[in-house]
């Protein structure tokens, strides 16, 4: 099991996709599907995917466990956000990106967030959940088979 902390942290990702998408959409936008001012939900899904992720952080700190991946978590996190989902603060960081392709309204942003999930996916949650299941067992395993990852 690789224990390492990650060189690159899903913060610097998701800031990177959000840069991308407002490139894509300036510079790419090929035609728009959303317009005034349905595109404003966005600003709604961008605050609740905010206040997901920070909110779900913050629980973390709380609760005296680290949120960065890669360090040892001391407490399995189990009230809050994540009764409902085992990825809370990720699906904060895709839900953000959700809500700013909605508010940009062109084709082109949307494209960049099956890539984020896939790095998520690949880069964090599946480590991740090895290491839980090595620091808190069978504990981890019963939230597991009861919490969906995502949704």
């Amino acid at each position: 099991m690789d224990n390492s902390t990650p060189r690159i942290v899903p913060p610097v990702y998701f800031l990177a996709a959000v840069i991308l998408m407002i490139l894509l959409h300036l510079f790419g936008p090929i035609g728009y599907w959303l317009q005034t001012p349905w595109k404003y939900l966005g600003i709604v899904i961008i605050v609740f995917g905010f206040v997901l992720s920070l909110g779900s952080g913050n629980l973390f700190r709380q609760l005296g466990t680290p949120p960065r991946p890669g360090i040892r978590a001391t407490v399995l996190v189990t009230t809050g956000a994540y009764r409902y989902t085992r990825n809370p603060m990720y699906l904060g960081l895709v839900t953000m990106l959700i809500g700013l392709a909605i508010l940009l309204g062109s084709f082109t942003p949307p494209v960049i967030i099956p890539f984020i999930v896939w790095i998520l996916h690949s880069k964090f949650i599946g480590r991740e959940e090895k290491w839980m299941e090595s620091w808190f067992g069978e504990s981890y395993l019963e939230y597991k088979s009861k919490t969906s990852r995502w949704l």
